[in-house]
């Protein structure tokens, strides 16, 4: 992408009005043109009056010359390389490549090696942070001792060294005794516990059950093998009082699930990631290993459930689910090859077609990028608000381009997007006040005053 990233850029030393905005407010619903004040990394003021006739003498102005200004987003599931597998994504790299994406919190996924499953792992990711100086960084704590599923981890001692939740990423909890005892277990600390839905003995194929596996050769994950846990899951949840978020849902008969619990009033949340509303399994195509995902791309029909249940509101969140592999781990036959994609740089233009498609107002849209998750795991920023952190993102939606994975600033170019064309592009990402992104079009029209 052509822009640059300055990760020791300084806030500045007054205030900085960003002017002639469309300004999107995911917490009010609204969106009008208008301006946003910032002074000492925060939002000062912001509104539709606000210095409408233009910024007074002696503050800094950025015009934004009609392109949208919204709360950064916040991504709540992350995956790097860093400790471990640095040769695959390290935080500097994924903070590069969120900043390039408009995201300006992370939430990093524990399944490194070693896991996030002691508290000395949690203070690595936030010293980290602070030395790369890009988007903020925050770490889950892993839910068992080695994400085997067996033995709980020390949640009390992971929360207390700032753990936001907890999850064992990718590996599903098994053992419905081992995650009850978890939801109980973080209930007395009011903790989230987040759970990837997939009934592990029925989750070892290679792509969705169906004619296009039965024509390919392939082994299948029948979507039977999610909605069984999303319903286990969600007994426990009742079970316990506990906090439950259940994610990357991807099947129509987990949204009714989810759907139903809510309406039972009981404390389930859900997320889905950027590929199940935007793909489905035909993008396997012809043993194409960038679509080969955990869970694996479904059927047409549950592609439309899930837009459905984001548009209805069952499905609270979208995530990118970045999770970089290497050439040797995707230049291999489909079945040998490791799951996951890249979708940092592409969360905001892929999620941006539910707004063309005129599923979701754009107000909308960052309630579910940016607003909810922030609130969901007790963040300060996916808001507009006078005093809260200034994360923003300026993007243009319009803007047509295609995805070429060479151009995609993150260490490896699994995306299951590949030449997707798309509409919709980061023009500048602000952390805490420094713009640490910047498009070249952006930097080239937007006027200091």
């Amino acid at each position: 992408m052509s822009g640059s990233i300055d990760r020791l850029a300084p806030p500045h030393s007054g205030s900085t009005a960003f002017i002639n905005a469309h300004i999107v407010d995911p917490t009010a619903d609204a969106d009008y043109r208008g301006a946003v004040l910032i002074s000492d990394g925060k939002i000062a003021d912001f509104g539709p009056n606000l210095f409408a006739s233009g910024a007074p003498y002696g503050i800094q102005s950025v015009d934004c010359h009609g392109l949208c200004l919204a709360p950064g987003l916040v991504d709540t599931r992350v995956h790097t390389g860093e400790p471990g597998e640095e040769h695959k994504e390290t935080l500097e790299s994924a903070g590069a490549a969120a900043a390039v994406g408009g995201i300006t919190s992370l939430v990093l996924l524990p399944d490194t090696e070693p896991p996030f499953d002691d508290a000395s792992l949690i203070e690595f990711v936030a010293r980290r942070a602070r030395q790369i100086k890009l988007t903020n960084m925050y770490a889950y704590g892993a839910l068992t001792v080695g994400l085997e599923g067996k033995e709980l981890a020390e949640i009390g001692l992971l929360a207390e060294s700032g753990a936001l939740a907890f999850t064992d990423a990718d590996h599903a909890v098994g053992n419905a005794q081992v995650l009850r005892r978890a939801l109980y277990y973080a209930k007395a600390f009011d903790a989230l516990i987040v759970h990837l839905p997939q009934e592990p003995t029925l989750s070892g194929g290679h792509m969705t059950s169906g004619e296009t596996a039965t024509r390919l050769g392939l082994a299948g994950v029948p979507p039977l093998a999610e909605v069984m846990m999303v319903e286990r899951d969600i007994r426990l949840a009742e079970m316990t009082g506990g906090r439950l978020h259940l994610t990357k849902i991807s099947t129509a008969e987990s949204v009714a699930a989810v759907a139903a619990a809510k309406a039972r009033g009981l404390r389930i949340t859900c997320d889905t990631a950027a590929p199940y509303f935007a793909l489905n399994e035909l993008a396997v195509g012809d043993y194409r290993t960038f679509g080969k995902l955990v869970p694996p791309l479904r059927a047409e029909r549950d592609r439309l459930a899930v837009v459905a249940g984001l548009r209805d509101g069952t499905i609270d969140a979208i995530v990118s689910d970045h999770r970089p592999q290497d050439q040797d781990s995707k230049r291999v036959p489909f079945a040998q090859a490791e799951p996951g994609g890249i979708g940092l740089e592409t969360l905001l233009p892929i999620s941006l077609e539910l707004v063309h498609n005129r599923e979701l107002t754009l107000p909308q849209l960052f309630q579910r990028l940016a607003s909810t998750p922030a609130r969901l795991f007790g963040l300060p920023g996916g808001r507009l608000a006078k005093g809260a952190p200034a994360d923003l993102v300026v993007f243009d939606p319009d803007l047509a381009w295609r995805v070429e994975r060479t151009e995609l600033w993150s260490k490896t170019k699994n995306t299951p997007f590949d030449e997707r064309p798309v509409q919709g592009r980061v023009m500048a990402t602000i952390v805490a006040g420094r713009t640490i992104y910047r498009d070249h079009a952006f930097a080239a029209t937007a006027n200091a005053a």
